[in-house]
């Protein structure tokens, strides 16, 4: 299996980590080239709008927004959770979201880099106890659409959700020690 991990900001290197862990090629996604014989694609954590305006540059967000139309099975955690909601409440006008997920978003709802926190989430489906989610100026899931299936909340705010190919996670489960979501993300993509 082959996974790519859009590398163009943020905590790709922590993910390609997870996967070598795993026993998975990661290939780092830079341009659309990469893109090409991919089984799955995660889209890190990071700063939305530098990474918005790094898909435009680099050329990579139209052949993305192709396999995503395509079913490729993506992760997006954080950054990567808004950069494939269908909106961002309070995005910048020029940014752009894949749209592959029926969630409205709020970018850094969770508060500043201090607010910071880890919390244990039950993950439905996700066997061995409680999950470790990192929240690092997360997002919050504002509204989920009736399609999306949501797999964990926090003080009963959605922070895990799916729809078809797509997962999408306010939290880094990169940053936790734990490959259960990393895993379980992959057999589903399998």
């Amino acid at each position: 299996m082959k996974v790519g991990v859009l590398s163009l900001q943020g905590a790709f290197r922590e993910h390609r980590e997870v996967l070598g862990a795993l026993g998975v090629e990661a290939i780092a996604v830079r341009t659309p080239a990469e893109l090409g014989a991919l089984d799955a694609l995660i889209l890190p954590g990071g700063e939305s709008t530098t990474m918005s305006k790094l898909l435009d540059s680099s050329g990579a967000r139209d052949a993305i927004a192709e396999r995503l139309t395509d079913g490729l099975p993506v992760l997006g955690t954080c950054a990567g959770m808004i950069l494939l909601a269908r909106e961002v409440v309070d995005g910048r006008p020029d940014q752009r979201s894949f749209g592959a997920i029926d969630v409205a978003v709020r970018r850094n709802a969770y508060g500043r880099q201090r607010d910071s926190f880890e919390t244990p989430l039950d993950v439905d489906g996700l066997v061995g106890g409680a999950f470790p989610g990192v929240f690092i100026r997360a997002p919050r899931i504002e509204t989920v659409g009736v399609g999306v299936q949501v797999l964990a909340r926090h003080d009963d705010v959605p922070v895990l959700a799916r729809q078809g190919a797509v997962v999408v996670a306010s939290f880094h489960p990169e940053l936790s020690g734990d490959l259960r979501l990393h895993e379980w993300f992959l057999q589903g993509a399998s």
